[in-house]
């Protein structure tokens, strides 16, 4: 039998190299297991508990864009929105092939609506873009999503998903809001 002295200096070298496999693999090492880190260019967002990887949407650019032309959303990503000041806002399904949730979210990060988004019909050969939203007949006639309150955030993801969390308002989403805030343009 081997001595305690050796079998702790094997079990020591083990738990290291399951460490460093653990971080080279982009995880923060714990007694709980592996916490994956947001990829660039995303940010970590808990919901209900669980941790999504959004893209975030920061500018004029990629807020009108958001996930346009995205067929499917992977289960723990989708899109979160950040605006410079908090405003009632509106959301349409621009070019979206897919049905997409989307919760508002306040200042402090607390969802004042929601809705399930449904795929619009593509833009038709009689509604040519004009570069202009409020002559355009695609965007007049695409639903519009509304806040109803003043949101500073909005969060897109999977369709279903915010049903299947149980996310109402009044729920919190748990982000690193003073860094996704500075980011707005």
């Amino acid at each position: 039998m081997a001595a305690p002295s050796i079998l702790i200096a094997t079990l020591a070298r083990l738990l290291a190299a399951c460490a460093l496999a653990l971080a080279a693999a982009g995880c923060a090492t714990t007694l709980t297991g592996c916490e994956r880190k947001a990829p660039p260019g995303t940010v970590r967002v808990e919901i209900s508990g669980r941790p999504f990887f959004l893209k975030l949407a920061a500018d004029d650019t990629t807020r009108v864009k958001g996930l346009g032309g995205v067929a499917s959303i992977e289960p723990d990503g989708g899109m979160i929105f950040v605006f410079p000041v908090s405003i009632p806002l509106e959301f349409i399904m621009r070019d979206c092939p897919s049905d997409i949730d989307v919760a508002f979210l306040n200042e402090r990060g607390m969802v004042v609506s929601l809705h399930e988004m449904k795929a619009e019909e593509p833009r038709r050969p009689d509604e040519p873009e004009t570069g202009n939203f409020a002559t355009d007949k695609y965007e007049a006639r695409l639903k519009r999503y509304p806040s109803v309150y003043p949101a500073r955030f909005a969060v897109e993801v999977a369709p279903g998903t915010l049903r299947r969390l149980g996310v109402r308002p009044g729920d919190v989403f748990d982000f690193d809001r003073d860094a996704v805030k500075a980011a707005a343009r």
